[in-house]
């Protein structure tokens, strides 16, 4: 019988996929932070698409994940005067 997994892989596993989220997890020399979209989950890792790029992270990497609402909408260029 397999242990339950972690809560935060708990949520990568269980979230729909598209929903906002941000995770934290382990690289060499500390911890970072993706933010953005879940767009897959595949053979132990999920994917998160953020602004730069689709990251790709192993799920026993990751120490935190939750769900986090929408991007405020982007402001309007300022106009510049004459």
């Amino acid at each position: 019988m397999s242990s339950p997994l972690p809560l935060p892989q708990q949520f990568l596993s269980g979230a729909p996929l598209g929903t906002r989220v941000v995770v934290r997890y382990r690289i060499d020399g500390g911890l970072t932070d993706a933010l953005g979209e879940l767009v897959e989950r595949a053979d132990g890792a999920c994917t998160v698409r953020t602004r730069r790029s689709d990251v790709v992270i192993a799920l026993p990497l990751v120490v935190a994940a939750k769900e986090v609402p929408p991007p405020p909408p982007r402001r309007a260029p300022r106009v510049q005067g004459p």
